[in-house]
Parts: C-alpha cells; structure tokens; sequence
C-alpha cells in the first residue's frame, strides 16, 4: 500500500556536491537516484557525496545502484563518496562484499 519514496536534495559546495537522501534506495526508487547523480555527472565536480543519513532501507537493486553510479563518477574523473551510513547498511555492504567497492566516510561519533 505505502509507497517507497526517496527525497534527493542537492547542495552545491565549492568543489563538492552533496546529495542528501532521506527515505528507501529500491527497484523503485533507484532510477530516481541514478537520474539526479547521472545529471550532476554532466559537469562532474571533484565529489560527489552521498549523505545516507535519512536512508532507511536499502535493498540489492540500490546497493547495485550505488556501485554503479561509483563506477561511473570514476569514469568522470570524480570520487563518489557515501557519507552518514547507518549501522544496517554497513552490515549489508560487509556481508555482499561491497563495502570496498564504495568509498565510505563516516564521521566518527565523538565519545
């Protein structure tokens, strides 16, 4: 019945632009993101961060989506970074394997 919905907002910061996502990464939302990072990609910045911090739920098309779009930022000359992933997407990027294929910056907790 309820629909996943992702919201993408995008702050453009000297040479970085940040994609703040909030909602799920899935077979039905991952197109959105792939469209928005695929137009960013046009005139690629120097990076491209992803800030996973409202994401709550990821499936395997989005973890696919996200190696993806990494792949292709690389192409471009650009660093596509996941910044703010929660503890459940750590986990499923640890058991698939994928963690080393995604360049992963949390900022430590202080404390």
């Amino acid at each position: 019945m309820d629909r996943a919905e992702l919201s993408i907002t995008v702050h453009r910061t000297g040479d970085e632009v940040v994609l703040r996502l909030a909602g799920e990464i899935d077979m039905l939302t991952a197109a959105q993101l792939s469209t928005v990072v695929n137009e960013v990609l046009a005139e690629p910045p120097p990076r491209i961060v992803l800030d996973l911090a409202g994401v709550t739920f990821c499936d395997s098309q989005g973890l696919g989506t996200l190696v993806v779009l990494s792949r292709k930022a690389s192409h471009s000359q650009c660093l596509l970074i996941l910044s703010n992933v929660g503890d459940f997407l750590l986990r499923v990027l640890d058991i698939t394997g994928l963690r080393s294929a995604l360049m992963i910056r949390n900022e430590t907790p202080s404390g």
